[in-house]
């Protein structure tokens, strides 16, 4: 799988919110400002390239729907991440983020209870 770039990202993130649809519907399911119709529609055939997309043609629209899910998107980036930057730890990375403030001590409990269970 291919890492992609922030906007073949935010492209896929309205993927996986909306599902099958066609480039119209995708752009307008995206935030403001809005990227042109024709570079979402370049970014959603790169995306096809790429095997994150699946296209159909019906009639002369293509409708795209995700063949890679956000689950599987996350586990292998965010894989990648703990294996570059924390040495394959993710009890580095939680404190890292521990001590930049950017995980408080309840989000810290709700983890615990996860990992109990």
């Amino acid at each position: 799988m291919v890492k992609l770039s922030n906007q073949e990202e935010e492209a896929m993130k309205i993927v996986w919110q909306i599902g099958e649809a066609n480039a119209k519907a995708f752009l307008d399911g995206m935030p403001e400002p809005k990227p042109p119709y024709t570079t979402l529609a370049s970014t959603l055939k790169n995306l096809e390239k790429k095997g994150y997309l699946k296209a159909k043609l019906i009639g002369n629209t293509y409708l795209y729907s995700p063949l890679v899910s956000e689950d599987q998107y996350k586990k292998q980036f965010v894989g990648s991440l703990v294996k570059e930057y924390f040495d394959n730890s993710y009890k580095d990375l939680v404190t890292f983020f521990a001590k930049q403030k950017k995980i408080s001590q309840s989000e810290l409990k709700e983890i615990l209870k996860l990992i109990d269970k």
